[in-house]
């Protein structure tokens, strides 16, 4: 038999040249760390650069369509070490936007397949990240929202396929005068939610995720039940940390019980960003920050429900004004890995640079750096940095000609 075979990828649906090594895996010996592997319970990621969650708002009643094919495929072709799906609900009402990704009914499950299917061909793994928007759901798509203007209403109603009569969150506070109103939720609503998380996890299983991300993040649902400027309620869901926590817990609870032993990220906001300090002198917690971030971490730590930690801050207060720079959220995941040094930690937040990304790593303020906007900008940008850290890597076969 000849050994000048184009080798297929074994079981793929269709022909793809096969990649030996994995696309992104280092070649030499050159150490940046960046491009070692990360094994987090016995699965192997081949570099620490993961493909952060990125709302595309071109979903088509949830399901996913050949734009998120090209999308997340494209990523898969280029070295990245893991990739998330962006935020899907779990719930129609849950979406962003009229627009958003769903997986709250079994046809939304084949599409999803396709994307994964061809993702793990290329070496690649992936997940995805369950949410619920909460009081900032049933909004326009950003640049529908751009064409609105600042200071108009941002809400889509249902002659525009929203559902702005069923936004609802733990307290009935807007986010803003251009958002929704929405209804307190009830015992029932909680159940409710809580029981989509896991028929969604179900529909994880049956598509193959390497790993699933709760979305407790950027003032959605769970992110607004954490805060205290969000969650106002005087019942066992408000007040103390402790109660602020309860529902949130019950959530990852269940998503752990179903899901199993595979891996589990939460990707949470590390603080509010609004002013004023975390907690006042008589010890009332006034936003959420820093200090209640790491004891909501110890509290899963001890359940057993999270595997990473993807660290992002803000989002929940529409006032907040963040100093924006290169790796501005870097030393919250500094500050919750010192407190946690055996926890997998995930840093975001307009990282570009190759060599300080990998200095983040190297100083141990993080174990994973998670890319966004840098890599809408330049998808190669796993090929770009090892260039200039000077390491080897595998290109995919059908590129290595342009390098």
């Amino acid at each position: 038999m000849s050994d000048h075979i184009n080798t297929a990828v074994p079981g793929a649906r269709e022909y793809y040249p096969l990649n030996e090594p994995e696309i992104g895996t280092r070649m030499d010996g050159s150490q940046p760390a960046l491009f070692q592997p990360l094994e987090i319970k016995g699965v192997t990621f081949k570099n620490r650069i993961f493909v952060s969650p990125m709302c595309q708002y071109s979903s088509s009643d949830g399901h996913a369509t050949d734009w998120h094919l090209i999308h997340i495929g494209g990523f898969a072709t280029r070295g990245v070490g893991a990739i998330c799906i962006e935020a899907t609900s779990v719930v129609p009402e849950g979406r962003i936007s009229p627009e958003d990704a769903g997986l709250w009914t079994d046809s939304q499950i084949a599409p999803l397949k396709r994307i994964v299917e061809f993702t793990h061909s290329q070496g690649t793994k992936v997940g995805i990240q369950l949410t619920h928007a909460g009081r900032k759901a049933s909004t326009y798509a950003p640049w529908i929202k751009d064409k609105a203007g600042h200071g108009t209403s941002w809400v889509a109603q249902e002659n525009e396929n929203g559902w702005p009569n069923n936004v609802y969150a733990p307290s009935a506070i807007p986010f803003s005068k251009t958002y929704p109103h929405p209804k307190a939720m009830t015992e029932e609503d909680m159940k409710y939610v809580e029981d989509a998380f896991v028929a969604a996890v179900e529909r994880c299983k049956q598509i193959g995720f390497d790993f699933i991300e709760v979305h407790g993040a950027h003032g959605y649902l769970i992110h607004e039940f954490f805060s205290p400027l969000s969650n106002t309620r005087t019942d066992q869901y408000g007040g103390s940390l402790e109660n602020r926590l309860r529902f949130p817990m019950r959530i990852l609870r269940r998503v752990r019980q179903v899901w199993g032993d595979k891996l589990l990220f939460v990707r949470i906001s590390a603080t509010d960003w609004a002013e004023g300090p975390e907690k006042a002198e008589d010890g009332t917690w006034l936003q959420w920050g820093v200090e209640q971030s790491n004891l909501f971490v110890d509290k899963m730590l001890e359940a057993g429900v999270v595997d990473l930690l993807d660290v992002s801050s803000g989002g929940n207060w529409a006032s907040q004004k963040i100093p924006v720079a290169h790796g501005y959220q870097v030393p919250f995941a500094e500050a919750i890995k010192k407190a946690h040094p055996s926890l997998i930690i995930s840093t975001v937040g307009l990282i570009t640079d190759p060599e300080k990304a990998n200095s983040y790593l190297k100083d141990g303020k993080a174990d994973v750096i998670s890319l966004a906007r840098e890599l809408m900008r330049n998808p190669h940008w796993a090929l770009t940095a090892a260039k200039q850290l000077g390491c080897k890597i595998k290109l995919a076969n059908q590129y290595e000609r342009a390098w």
